[in-house]
């Protein structure tokens, strides 16, 4: 037996009882005729004493040969600690060393693994198993964990089942990249990694299985960011015989009993929002409605004098930022030069000073007066000591720039409190978005999302105007989840990959194994997945993913622990039927 305790269990209670610990050497501290040792393992660290007069001295001389991270077991006596800790959960004992084994010694570490290490990223990203063993890292994979048990409970008890869908499947056009994977015995055809389990969860449908769910890895090769890996995981869920009410109710109820549960806080309604009323009001579909500064749309109010700025832009739009009116020329200054970065893109900015005595006082005095300045306000909400922000230009631009200024505000503001939550759902999405690349329409979600059963005649005649039966989980300013009711006929499904510009021979040698269900009664359906990354991130308070997964991968989709991805020996490749270009 290696242990007959953890490090992080024992206390007062335990005094005078004989244990074995084994663990990690966290540091040690040498008074010559008296040695401490810190123990870790993965449930805490307990102190170890070594005493000239207590200990062997062949072991205490034992003990001084240990190094940082050393593993090693030893077998004592739990006695009542003279100095004690009261930030340990085991600070009130310690104990008195009578045996000790190395179990394998160790380099020193290229960091401290301490709470508040000296190592960059990189370097804790090449020696991810080393990061691992911080008490920051260890503690946000057990937060996933519990997350993981909490919603495989949540829905087991809605009668959800659990079902495996495969990873060698085949690559669709829609969507973002696939990854490839080469098959040795099919030669020149290649398998798809999954970017979802869509079309087998609507399979799974067909097959009566009713309410389906999958805690299932996904792969998407695109361009990577702070929240998006080139894997990562995903909540799946299909529904059937079920509307959009169904599904959303029980996912209500799902993100409810993980706030609960996790936080300890308890959620209220979940607001509803259209995606024209997100994007008129906040600049995207993902607004954080944690704080105010709504968009106030000013081209009535600000496109009737000189100034050509305004009267040549599509949209003109401002947001009244809190207190703002204190800021000096300086701050506004550093405002205007942000909106202006490569990043955010905009040519300039407008500000108004809504004075504390009623008055105002603008960048633009020259072309607007008094009167034309409490219009601002009054279309911003702008109160006395507030500062108006004004944009201007392409409708989908300029509420992009403002979008990203209103964030950027409300994170100087502290407004963006991580330990509050503000759900909303975002619903009638745009079935289908013009692509001006390939100058056809593209789904906006995927192929297989219902119209609006009103909008199904705009499909003929106005295509770009149709809303989609589709629905996103929005928590403080991220999309957590996102679904769709799916089409469950062959004739709407064949209508749908016709606008979308695909020939029946395309649509067939694609999709045709779902097609060739849909004709074997397929019910009504639905579903839903959660990002678990970004779920878990923004319950843990934070929204980089990467701190939440156990082997991430870098901004360049590199693991720089394996070194992956590498070259491939040419005999693999010769047997794969590849010939890569000198």
């Amino acid at each position: 037996m290696y242990r007959s305790h953890s490090c992080g269990e024992l206390n007062a209670t335990h005094i005078n009882t004989e244990v074995t610990l084994a663990g990690w050497v966290q540091k040690s501290r040498d008074k010559g005729f008296m040695i401490w040792i810190d123990l870790r393992d993965r449930y805490g660290i307990t102190q170890l004493i070594f005493d000239e007069e207590r200990t062997p001295a062949a072991i205490t001389a034992k003990a001084k040969t240990l190094g940082r991270e050393f593993v090693i077991q030893v077998k004592g006596t739990v006695i009542e600690r003279a100095s004690k800790n009261p930030n340990m959960e085991t600070g009130d004992i310690e104990i008195l060393v009578q045996e000790l084994t190395v179990l394998n010694e160790a380099l020193v570490p290229p960091f401290t693994i301490e709470d508040n290490t000296d190592g960059g990223e990189d370097i804790r990203m090449k020696y991810r198993y080393l990061d691992i063993r911080r008490t920051p890292v260890k503690n946000n994979l057990l937060f996933r964990h519990q997350v993981s048990m909490q919603v495989r409970n949540f829905l087991s008890n809605e009668n959800f089942i659990e079902v495996e869908t495969p990873y060698l499947i085949k690559s669709t056009p829609e969507g973002a990249r696939d990854f490839v994977v080469p098959s040795r015995m099919n030669s020149g055809e290649f398998y798809a990694l999954p970017q979802s389990p869509q079309t087998f969860k609507q399979l799974l449908m067909v097959g009566g299985m009713d309410k389906y769910f999958q805690i299932v890895k996904c792969f998407r090769d695109e361009d990577l960011r702070a929240d998006r890996q080139p894997e990562f995981t995903q909540i799946d869920c299909e529904m059937a015989f079920v509307e959009q009410e169904d599904i959303l109710a029980v996912f209500e109820g799902l993100t409810r009993h993980l706030l609960q549960e996790i936080k300890g806080i308890t959620i209220g309604d979940f607001p509803r929002m259209t995606y024209a009323d997100a994007m008129r009001l906040y600049g995207n579909d993902k607004p954080d409605i944690r704080f105010g500064m709504q968009f106030g749309e000013l081209n009535a109010v600000a496109q009737h004098k000189e100034f050509k700025v305004f009267n040549d832009a599509e949209l003109v739009v401002g947001i009244a930022v809190p207190d703002g009116a204190s800021y000096t020329r300086k701050e506004i200054d550093k405002l205007v030069d942000w909106v202006k970065r490569p990043q955010v893109g905009a040519l300039g900015m407008v500000y108004v000073k809504c004075n504390a005595d009623g008055t105002f006082k603008s960048s633009v005095d020259k072309f607007y007066d008094q009167e034309d300045l409490a219009k601002w306000a009054t279309a911003t909400g702008a109160k006395a000591g507030d500062l108006i922000c004004v944009l201007s230009g392409a409708t989908t631009k300029v509420r992009a720039q403002l979008s990203a200024l209103r964030m950027e505000l409300a994170e100087r503001l502290g407004l963006r409190n991580p330990e509050e939550f503000a759900p909303l759902w975002v619903v009638d999405f745009p079935l289908l978005e013009w692509d001006e690349d390939t100058e056809r329409y593209h789904a906006m979600h995927h192929p297989f999302t219902s119209p609006k059963p009103e909008d199904m005649a705009l499909l003929e005649t106005d295509p770009g105007t149709v809303r989609a039966n589709a629905y996103d989980l929005v928590l403080n300013g991220n999309e957590i989840g996102g679904g769709s009711i799916r089409i469950h006929d062959k004739e709407t499904q064949a209508l749908m990959f016709d606008y979308l510009g695909f020939t029946p021979e395309e649509a067939k040698a694609q999709f045709g194994f779902l097609m060739d269900a849909f004709q074997y009664g397929a019910p009504p359906h639905g579903g839903l997945a959660f990002g678990l990354d970004r779920l878990v991130a923004i319950l843990g308070g934070q929204e980089t993913i990467r701190d939440f997964i156990a082997f991430p991968k870098n901004n360049s989709g590199r693991d720089v622990m394996i070194d992956a991805p590498s070259a491939i020996d040419t005999t693999q490749l010769k047997e794969l039927g590849i010939q890569l270009d000198q």
